[in-house]
């Protein structure tokens, strides 16, 4: 039976290639922790310059205490169900310590600890939304209708109640509605966000197409294989969730050393209170004592201790080009052992360029006349390949001649007449540029032919060859000497996942001294190939940019996107981003991370020598309040100015990579 297909099409505008769906994002003052957080900070901000400015009490006491109550309602709320739960948690000892500081009269002492602990809350709650908001917009990359091809014509139907088996019509600038095999027509399809292949891949019968890719200016016809809820870009949105649930044993361990430290903290408070009453002492010496033992105990100064370096690598991070989403972020990326890269897109510029201009003899043209002449007949065109070689005679300063009756044939090529002769640029045996080998290298079948990993076009003038056009997706300045760099700091290369062809990854792999490469991956083979290197006990680092690189910067032990042509999906599911797209900070973030991280133990170090000295001295002998205090904020004072020392240049530049004598 034939099933009909309409040959009568409206006119469509096809988007271009970089547009994506739009964006669903959570505003952060949407989130009720934030504007808490926001109101505690400005309460305790306004409160602390009346205090300073030597106003009466009654002027800044109500803000400290707004600043108490904004902060500090919700911690304690969920601290008290934790405790009816039979579970002690740090906030709420926090929120405890805060108040027993009010109650001896260090106000601001508590205030500024209730304003760190809602701040912490609100930045959680932000990260956890706007996760939640990249997934969900995932799911708009596919569209919510398609064209079914019936017995008895066309009928629009939601893609949801799509069945195996199913016709589907897409039309030029159309997004393919399921994955299927094409059973008829000639197009291209735009396919980064799953493979991240950077030009549009030829489609014909018999090609697998995937839902949410951009149909080109052909029209197809596409036999449904799977179900719309088990399609590539479902799966990815599967694999992203599951593979950030496989952070949460990490999270339980720190849940678990809360409840130690809390339950610890708050039995020997009672027994710094309750034992001198034993032994008679005064109601008032031992509350002075508790509370005394309570603010020097307090965790304040190992929170301090590991948060100033982690705050100051960030912003250093940030002045040069790096978005680290969070002190975690910041943390894991100094403990990774092993790296794996994406292609297209971060050891690539994901755009092509025209890397070789061949004249056949006999054509009686020089490189810059063939390349001149392809221009010419490529002017018109939208497609990367043309805009490419458009882009080359520009740079070589060639005049671009007048075309005129172009005509463009989906997945085959252009044709134009320049200078009275029909120049036609596309790939050999076709009705563009006629019967002509390419040798061995050629692609029979696809457009256009691939040689050496590069792309190969040939240009035809009245339909005799004049030569070829070798483009390649540029390689960015710097990776071999990042490459070289990341290898230095791990002790292994770094391995080389793509889902382009193997020939294109083994070029980028031999300039940037790669070995271990494997090619044609779907984003469910980066996750696998990723999960075999943790399995071996690597802490892994994945560096990617498309949408098919989520799962695995979810499921590597840190995941960095290259943020200047990175889909939304891939710069929310990082822990950090290289806004400006330059590869050599790659290995020098990696450097500051290890850098913070032994600030971190060095303050942790110099928090506990003086929580323990502070804590005997009152547990041993008499420790005046008023020293307590300044000893407690000593120490935090002390750790925070050591931390503060990763603001400097200088412990960027230690980290940068060094670029003399890279390869292109």
């Amino acid at each position: 039976m034939v099933v009909p297909v309409s040959t009568t099409l409206t006119p469509v505008r096809v988007p271009s290639p970089a547009r994506q769906a739009p964006r669903r994002r959570t505003r952060v003052l949407a989130l009720p922790e934030a504007r808490w957080a926001l109101a505690s900070t400005v309460a305790f901000l306004v409160a602390l310059a009346l205090d300073l400015g030597g106003l009466p009490w009654w002027a800044y006491g109500p803000l400290y205490a707004v600043a108490y109550v904004t902060g500090g309602w919700e911690p304690a709320l969920e601290g008290l169900r934790a405790l009816r739960g039979r579970t002690l948690d740090v906030d709420l000892l926090m929120i405890v310590a805060a108040l027993g500081a009010a109650a001896i009269g260090q106000v601001r002492d508590g205030a500024l600890l209730i304003v760190i602990f809602a701040t912490s809350g609100a930045l959680e709650a932000l990260a956890t939304a706007r996760t939640a908001d990249s997934v969900r917009g995932l799911l708009d990359l596919a569209p919510s209708m398609a064209t079914r091809v019936t017995e008895h014509g066309e009928e629009p139907v939601p893609t949801s109640e799509l069945a195996v088996g199913d016709v589907l019509l897409i039309r030029p600038g159309e997004r393919i509605g399921a994955d299927g095999r094409v059973l008829d027509g000639a197009s291209e399809a735009d396919q980064a966000t799953i493979t991240g292949e950077p030009l549009p891949v030829t489609k014909g019968p018999g090609d697998e197409v995937f839902a949410g890719t951009l149909n080109g200016t052909g029209v197809l016809r596409v036999r449904v294989e799977r179900d719309p809820a088990d399609s590539v870009i479902a799966r990815i949105v599967t694999l992203v969730e599951e593979a950030s649930r496989t952070k949460a044993p990490t999270q339980l361990f720190i849940e678990k050393v809360e409840q130690r430290y809390a339950l610890g903290m708050v039995t020997a408070t009672l027994a710094v209170f309750g034992v001198p009453l034993i032994f008679g002492a005064g109601l008032t010496d031992a509350l002075l004592r508790a509370m005394t033992f309570m603010i020097v105990a307090s965790p304040c100064a190992v929170v301090l201790a590991t948060m100033p370096p982690l705050l100051s690598a960030i912003a250093n991070a940030g002045r040069h080009g790096v978005l680290v989403k969070s002190a975690v972020a910041m943390e894991r990326l100094g403990e990774v052992d092993a790296v794996a890269l994406d292609k297209t897109g971060t050891l690539t510029e994901g755009t092509p360029e025209v890397s070789a201009v061949r004249p056949l003899p006999g054509s009686g043209l020089t490189p810059d006349a063939l390349l001149a002449l392809a221009a010419a007949a490529e002017h018109p065109s939208e497609h990367p390949l043309g805009r490419a070689v458009v882009r080359a005679a520009r740079e070589r300063g060639l005049r671009i001649a007048d075309a005129r009756d172009f005509a463009a044939v989906p997945g085959r090529g252009v044709t134009a007449v320049v200078g009275g002769r029909v120049t036609g640029v596309g790939r050999a045996g076709d009705p563009v540029t006629g019967s002509v080998d390419l040798g061995p290298d050629a692609d029979a079948t696809g457009v256009p032919g691939t040689e050496d990993g590069d792309t190969v076009v040939l240009v035809t003038g009245d339909g005799v060859p004049l030569g070829t056009l070798a483009l390649t997706d540029r390689l960015r300045p710097h990776a071999p000497a990042t490459t070289a760099a990341l290898t230095a700091l791990t002790g292994t290369a770094p391995v080389l996942l793509t889902g382009d062809n193997a020939r294109a990854a083994a070029r980028v792999a031999e300039a940037t001294g790669l070995v271990d490469v494997r090619a044609d991956l779907l984003p469910e083979g980066k996750v696998d190939a990723v999960r075999q290197l943790q399995d071996a006990g690597r802490k892994v680092l994945f560096v990617g940019d498309g949408v098919n690189d989520a799962p695995a910067l979810a499921a590597a032990h840190s995941g960095l996107a290259m943020g200047r042509a990175g889909s939304d999906l891939a710069l929310e599911t990082a822990d950090a981003v290289v806004v400006r797209d330059e590869l050599t900070t790659v290995p020098s973030v990696v450097r500051l991370s290890r850098a913070a991280r032994r600030l971190v133990v060095q303050n942790l170090v110099i928090a506990g020598t003086f929580i323990t000295g502070l804590v005997l001295w009152d547990l041993l002998g008499h420790l005046p309040l008023p020293l307590g205090v300044a000893g407690h904020e000593g120490s935090t004072v002390l750790v925070g100015l050591n931390g503060l020392r990763l603001l400097r240049e200088s412990a960027w530049r230690s980290g940068q990579v060094p670029v003399q004598g890279t390869r292109g």
